[in-house]
């Protein structure tokens, strides 16, 4: 009894210091988000001062209002809606069907394919901005959603064609025999066997499309000049740009409203994101 209690003690203690560990850790990563919402509430401008806290001094909501109200926030949020929608449709579109054919068909070049889709998803996008603004150009697609979702849509392709590779890869092929002897036809056994034992992985790579799309700024503010078009990362890029000493405050609750989209979509599919092959595997 004396050793399985010392041993209880010892685990319990351990678990302790371990989700006191997390706990800090948590709280370190949120400082940013805190001391951002702490800006965004500050009726001073007094951020580049000494008279700044942590705490505001005085509380207002004037500029959440001034971002809604001052702002064309409402457009680059439809904007940001739009080019993401297409980029993962698109992305997931051409990336499972090709996933799952380079995880179970062999044909010749397949690994030729491969490594030059890798290899060139290996370069950075910066390389390929001076090609792709010559290659869009002349197609009048500079200053276009088009454009910008061809350049979003080249890119995640290529990541969700390997994520989801990988993803079959693990999929046991008996599963798929088993259905075929049960008389499944080719149409029947991808979209009732495999898609459904994938769906976390289709979700998780729809979700880091999303939020590529969401986030990314370079090409949105080189490939789109006028304010209309702006998504929401240019659109913030701009506030902090050209209004570096008079618009901290509302940068900073403009900030908080773009990320508030990207979390409600986060935890609504969290439980996807969680789930594993066992949600469709096969009984023993």
């Amino acid at each position: 009894m004396t050793r399985k209690s010392g041993k209880k003690i010892r685990e319990a203690a351990m678990l302790l210091l371990v989700n006191l560990f997390f706990i800090v850790l948590c709280f370190l990563v949120l400082v940013p988000v805190l001391y951002a919402f702490s800006v965004s509430l500050n009726a001073n401008n007094s951020l580049l001062s000494s008279e700044f806290s942590f705490l505001p001094k005085q509380l207002t909501l004037r500029n959440y209002r001034a971002v809604f109200v001052e702002e064309p926030i409402v457009r680059w949020f439809g904007n940001s809606m739009l080019m993401a929608a297409a980029a993962v449709g698109i992305s997931l579109g051409t990336g499972i069907p090709a996933a799952y054919v380079f995880s179970r068909k062999r044909f010749p070049g397949r690994r030729v394919i491969l490594r030059l889709l890798i290899l060139l998803y290996a370069f950075p996008a910066l390389l390929s901005m001076t090609a792709l603004y010559k290659l869009l150009s002349p197609l009048g697609l500079i200053n276009s959603r088009l454009g910008l979702v061809i350049v979003y849509t080249g890119t995640m392709a290529v990541f969700a064609l390997w994520n989801m590779k990988g993803y079959f890869d693990t999929i046991p092929l008996e599963i798929e025999e088993a259905a075929m002897i049960d008389g499944a036809g080719p149409v029947k056994l991808v979209t009732r066997i495999v898609l459904p034992l994938a769906r976390p992985t289709i979700v998780v790579t729809g979700m880091m499309v999303l939020i590529y799309v969401w986030n990314e700024y370079i090409f949105a503010i080189n490939f789109m000049t006028g304010e209309g078009t702006f998504t929401l990362a240019a659109g913030l890029y701009s506030l902090q740009a050209t209004e570096m000493s008079g618009s901290w405050p509302v940068f900073a609750a403009a900030s908080i409203v773009v990320s508030i989209p990207i979390l409600i979509i986060f935890f609504a599919l969290q439980k996807n994101m969680t789930t594993g092959l066992t949600s469709g595997g096969v009984k023993g």
